[in-house]
């Protein structure tokens, strides 16, 4: 009977745990619903920042940015909680093949406090900040962010820095290394506008005001995907784990079962020898 006690605290710890992934599983189902139409309205406003840009380049050739950047910041999203599969350990890989050596040329900031507790050993990583748990934080998340950035630009002393981040994207379900800063990918293509676009303001103005405008809005989109793929890989790992535990119920509620028949079998077997034991001493 103790075993069959066992087995049935087995079965309502199991249940209560099953019950506790149904609701991440459920909360992660709803984050994603929110980010999806935020995610889509921040892709829609980079695209249209990044045609700008190759509009403006396309009129202001001189003002490409050809020179080598002699800082380079690497802005590295991760998770601020966990149960979401390897989304940080697939993230530290692809940084070390990025960043095989420790480049003195190269600082890194991290985002998410998951991510972060496993480079602390890391000299690169110059700043560690909380990431978002829903899509509410991201715009706090975002303004921390710049002002860090802002703080280690002029902690270095460099004025022409360069601009990266690594995160997982959600829109390709890999993880994309994107160039940010200099505006090198925009001034690359080419425009079919026929006549240059009417400035209020100097070239090299606009130029600043224009940086400043796509980097707020890249990284927002940035935060936005990764947050979007964290829930995903976070469902899908309590998909599966739901199975399993559900398997490990079934077999467990079999072994209850087998053990509460042997049990039955043991009292009607005892009470049919208490029955029998009066006639035998007649």
């Amino acid at each position: 009977m103790s075993h069959r006690r066992k087995i049935s605290k087995r079965l309502e710890a199991l249940s209560d745990i099953a019950g506790i992934m149904s609701a991440m599983k459920g909360l992660a189902l709803m984050e994603i619903r929110i980010l999806k139409d935020f995610l889509i309205c921040q892709q829609q406003m980079v695209a249209s920042i990044e045609h700008t840009a190759t509009e403006f380049f396309t009129a202001y050739p001189e003002l490409i940015c050809t020179t080598q950047t002699k800082q380079n910041i690497c802005i590295i999203v991760g998770s601020e909680q966990g149960f979401c599969g390897d989304f940080n350990e697939t993230l530290l890989t692809e940084m070390g093949k990025l960043f095989p050596t420790q480049a003195a040329s190269t600082s890194l900031i991290i985002v998410g406090r998951r991510l972060a507790g496993r480079m602390n050993d890391d000299p690169s990583a110059k700043l560690t900040m909380p990431g978002a748990v829903v899509a509410d934080e991201i715009p706090t998340v975002l303004l921390h962010l710049t002002q860090q950035l802002s703080q280690l630009v002029s902690q270095e002393r460099v004025a022409d820095c360069g601009f990266s981040v690594l995160y997982h994207c959600d829109a390709a379900n890999t993880i994309r290394w994107r160039h940010l800063l200099p505006l090198r990918n925009a001034a690359s293509l080419t425009s079919n506008r026929g006549y240059s676009p009417d400035l209020t303001i100097p070239p090299n103005e606009f130029l600043i005001k224009l940086m400043d405008h796509y980097l707020y809005a890249v990284l927002n989109e940035v935060l936005y995907s990764s947050l979007m793929a964290e829930n995903n890989q976070r469902q899908e790992h309590m998909d599966r784990a739901l199975q399993r535990l559900d398997e490990d119920q079934t077999k467990l509620q079999l072994t209850y079962n087998i053990q509460r028949q042997e049990d039955i079998t043991e009292e009607i077997e005892t009470i049919l020898l208490s029955i029998d034991m009066p006639e035998t001493e007649n």
